[in-house]
């Protein structure tokens, strides 16, 4: 238990996979202008994250090591990825319209959100059983999303500050995003072994 819990803290906060591993930063910036856009793009992300890892260890495991094909290990992944996601988007649109058009652009995105890719490829090379594998995908995914949440909640606030005019926009929101991230290494000290 304390293995999984140590996994979950672990990921959240000391290796935030934007924060520290610097791993799905286009949407990161992209998607935190508005509250409501970070909270969907989050939750699409922990749900295909989770099921992408979950399909890409068991193809690792099962299929590519026993065949000694570990080398296709990216191109493989990426493409189980691409073909969740519009597997996805065509079981929501005839199962779950309403959700499919509350996700709307955010689908698309993820299919090139290195993020999900990423988890995809540390479980393995973190030498994760299956179980451990998805705590650790909805613990990153869960990262991804509050970070995104707290730099969308920064953003909408800068709206009503006086930034000087050389540093809106993109310039204040990566020093934000700078500040965010040294923030987030006071928990590197934090020792779970």
């Amino acid at each position: 238990m304390m293995t999984y819990l140590a996994i979950i803290i672990t990921a959240i906060f000391v290796n935030n996979i934007v924060f520290a591993q610097f791993l799905g930063i286009c949407p990161f910036i992209g998607v935190s202008r508005k509250l409501g856009s970070a909270v969907g793009m989050g939750g699409a992300v922990t749900f295909v994250m989770t099921i992408a890892t979950t399909v890409t260890w068991i193809l690792q495991n099962y299929l590519l090591v026993p065949l000694g094909l570990q080398y296709m290990q990216t191109i493989v992944f990426i493409l189980v990825i691409a073909a969740l996601v519009q597997m996805l988007e065509l079981i929501l649109k005839k199962i779950a319209p309403a959700l499919y058009l509350a996700l709307g652009v955010f689908l698309p995105l993820i299919t090139t959100n290195c993020a999900v890719l990423g988890v995809a490829i540390l479980v393995t090379q973190k030498g994760f059983d299956l179980m451990q594998s998805v705590v650790y995908a909805v613990a990153t995914a869960i990262g991804f999303t509050l970070a995104l949440v707290i730099f969308a909640g920064i953003r909408e606030q800068l709206n009503f500050t006086s930034v000087p005019v050389p540093f809106r926009g993109v310039p204040i929101a990566l020093i934000c995003a700078g500040l965010l991230a040294m923030a987030f290494m006071g928990f590197s000290g934090m020792n779970f072994n």
